[in-house]
Formats: structure tokens, sequence, C-alpha cells
């Protein structure tokens, strides 16, 4: 998009792709805001009804990371009704649509193509008050930083496609990635936080750093106390590595100082690409606490991760 004219400043533009933030915001009066994003991926897991919920769950969460409140999704398909039946959709749509109602979000129409390849995700638009935005630009020096939700779920269905990993654990690990970031979402707003990301594709680093570009700021990370899936360290060490993993590390390289006793296998790990991952956030020292004891009682473990520093700023060091 960089290579597209830069839109006009307009009033009514209170988040746009500058900062590569979660979702755009468009302001309609003092009171109200509205959150638009879109996401839509290829299946990563057997089950069509599974597959619909993580993928719904997967673009609700852009707006949750904004702080925001989803109101309305499309359905956006891509089928190849010559590989598959009628049905199959039939299944993804259903698991879809009993997500977004969890989340009480309306399913209120969609668009479907034919296409070489299945693909599946909701364009969603929810609601906001402009004063309670939370972006990823808003981390301060001294801030924990707190992520909820465990990464390794970009190895673990590689495995899956390549038949080395149990039926239970794909269970397990999908029932993760189906779950909402929604009451997270509502503890951070209710607490206050400083910034807040979802953690997906670029996986926990590429997507800390934007955090930590955009904020001005440095992060340390404590490796030991970022939560990973324990079958995503056995996965990894058999090669189950995705290509994205890879993309991934290479390109947050310069910019992460790994500590010395880290593997590679565990820094790929730190670069999986995640699906309807965890929020990452940002928030005062002597709220952070509070925070995730809240979480706690709500059923999120959010453990502090990390800090954020005024030292070597747009750079992640891993300790």
């Amino acid at each position: 998009m960089e290579k597209l004219p830069k839109q006009k400043n307009d009033p009514r533009l209170l988040v746009g792709f500058n900062t590569a933030d979660d979702a755009g915001i468009v302001k309609i009066n003092d009171e109200l805001a509205l959150v638009q994003t879109v996401d839509f991926f290829t299946p990563i897991v057997d089950d069509p009804y599974m597959y619909g919920q993580i993928a719904a769950a997967n673009s609700l969460s852009d707006v949750y990371a904004m702080g925001g409140t989803p109101l309305s999704a499309l359905n956006v398909v891509g089928f190849p009704k010559n590989l598959f039946p009628i049905e199959v959709l039939a299944e993804i749509l259903a698991g879809g649509q009993d997500k977004a109602r969890e989340a009480d979000t309306l399913i209120v129409g969609g668009h479907t193509i034919g296409d070489d390849e299945l693909k599946y995700g909701l364009a969603v638009t929810g609601t906001i008050h402009p004063e309670k935005i939370i972006t990823n630009s808003g981390a301060q020096p001294g801030d924990m930083l707190l992520l909820t939700k465990p990464i390794g779920t970009g190895t673990i269905t590689t495995a899956l496609k390549n038949g080395q990993v149990y039926a239970a654990v794909v269970d397990r690990v999908s029932k993760i990635m189906a779950t909402l970031n929604k009451a997270a979402a509502e503890l951070c707003q209710q607490v206050g936080v400083h910034a807040m990301t979802d953690i997906t594709g670029f996986g926990l680093l590429g997507h800390a750093l934007e955090m930590a570009h955009a904020s001005h700021a440095g992060f340390h990370f404590y490796f030991e106390d970022i939560p990973i899936l324990p079958e995503a360290l056995t996965t990894t060490a058999i090669g189950a590595v995705p290509g994205g993993t890879k993309a991934n590390h290479l390109y947050t390289a310069p910019n992460i100082d790994y500590a010395a006793t880290l593997t590679l296998d565990q820094q790929w790990l730190l670069n999986d690409p995640q699906t309807s991952g965890g929020l990452l956030i940002a928030v005062a020292a002597h709220k952070g606490p509070h925070l995730i004891k809240m979480m706690a009682e709500n059923g999120v473990d959010a453990p502090m991760i990390g800090f954020v520093t005024d030292n070597n700023i747009s750079r992640i060091k891993i300790i």
C-alpha cells in the first residue's frame, strides 16, 4: 500500500494504516466511531465447523485489539465447488455464525466466489468511543507487557498437515484458536491500558516490533515467561516449521537481540505465525498486577512476558 497515493488528511479518519494497526477507525460523531477490518485464510484444521469458528474468531480479534465492540459482519468466501460438497460450506458458515453469535455480532450477509482454493473469513464492523481507542502506538517506558494466549499454533497446524500430531492435540489447540479475545479486551478497557495488538501472521516478534516502532520504544522479553504450547516445542524440533516462520525470522532479525542461550528452534517459535492469537498488552506497571488478577478471575491467563524501555528504540531484546 506504500505505492498508493497518500490519503488526504481527513478529520473522520482516526486510525488508518500508517502505523500498521489492527483495524481502521472512522469517526461518526463525538460519541461514536466505526472500527473496520477484514481477514480470511485457507483451512488450518480438517473439521469444517471448527475452521469456521477459528476464522471468525480471528477476524473479530482485530476489533477487540483496538478496544472496540464488534457489531456486524459479512462472510467472505472462496469455494472450490469441484473439490468439496456444498455441505462443507454449510458447516464452515455455521461455525462462523455460532462464533459471531457468541460475540454478540450479527452476520448480515456476505459474498462467495468460485475459487481454486478454499478460503473463509469475515469483514467486521465494530463500534468504539473516539476517546477510548487503544492503538499499537501508546506503549510507554516502564509498562508491563502481557500476553493472553500461548504461541506455537503455526508449527502445530503445519505438523497436522504432515500427519505428525495426534487428534487430541489438534482438538485442544483448535479450542484455543477459537477462543474470543472478548473478555481480555473488555477488561483492558475497564482497567485502562496504553497499547494493544493481537498476535497473528507476523508472529510474536513481528507484531511486537510493530508496536515498539509505532510507540517509539524498545521492548525486553523474558523468554522463560512467554507462554508456549508444549507440543510446539516438539513439532518445531521435528522440522514442522512453516514458511511464514522463516520469512518472519528473516524480517525481524535486524531488530532483535536474542540471548546467546536461545536455540534456533526457540527463535523459530518466537516468529511462529499465529492464527487467532492472543493480545499483546502494554499496561502501566501500577495497573498490571490488578489486570492480571482480573484476567485470571475471568478465565484468561495473561502472564507478564516483559517490559517497555526507552532504550534501543524499535528493537526487542530477548533476555
